[in-house]
């Protein structure tokens, strides 16, 4: 086995990805206060050619080094928007037809394993503050909750882990439904 040189990775340009077909998702950002955990969610949402993410509250916005720092560059591709209060973010989104989806620990939550997309819906997953998750008023208004199994001591995922996760889960079908 040999290890690709980034030449061979075939990945597109800033431009190309601009004009790209996105993923019907858009990642909101809870009032997430570490910078670097906002480029991580850049530079993953790049990777994945979701449509927007919404940084709501205490978000930072670009430009921030530190979000650099960790972007490496999707803060140029990737849409974003500010919204001072995720529940004004969460009204655009309804009146657009987006499915909302908290990210949480919650009653009732569907676990990751066992989330469906449907084709032809658009989803808005929401990841919430490192330390006290979403908000419960946004839960109020989530049109369902999703949860990731753990089986260890910990309590909770790093958000970007969370982004990951859900996003690869939610893109992987995705795939399959236009294919």
């Amino acid at each position: 086995m040999r290890k690709l040189s980034n030449d061979e990775l075939n990945r597109i340009n800033v431009d190309d990805f601009k004009a790209a077909t996105k993923s019907p998702f858009i990642v909101v950002l809870d009032n997430v206060r570490s910078l670097n955990n906002i480029g991580s969610v850049f530079r993953t949402s790049d990777a994945f050619l979701i449509e927007s993410i919404f940084l709501c509250g205490i978000t930072a916005c670009p430009p921030h080094r530190d979000i650099y720092k960790t972007a490496l560059g999707a803060t140029e591709t990737v849409n974003w928007q500010y919204f001072s209060h995720t529940l004004d973010a969460i009204t655009w989104l309804k009146k657009n037809n987006y499915i909302i989806i908290g990210v949480e620990q919650a009653e009732n939550s569907v676990m990751l394993n066992n989330f469906v997309i449907e084709s032809n819906k658009k989803y808005a997953f929401v990841m919430g503050h490192e330390v006290k998750g979403v908000d419960q008023l946004v839960i109020n208004n989530c049109d369902m909750v999703l949860e990731i199994p753990q089986f260890g001591t910990k309590h909770s995922f790093n958000i970007s882990v969370t982004t990951g996760m859900v996003l690869w889960e939610a893109f992987k079908q995705y795939k399959l439904l236009i294919h």
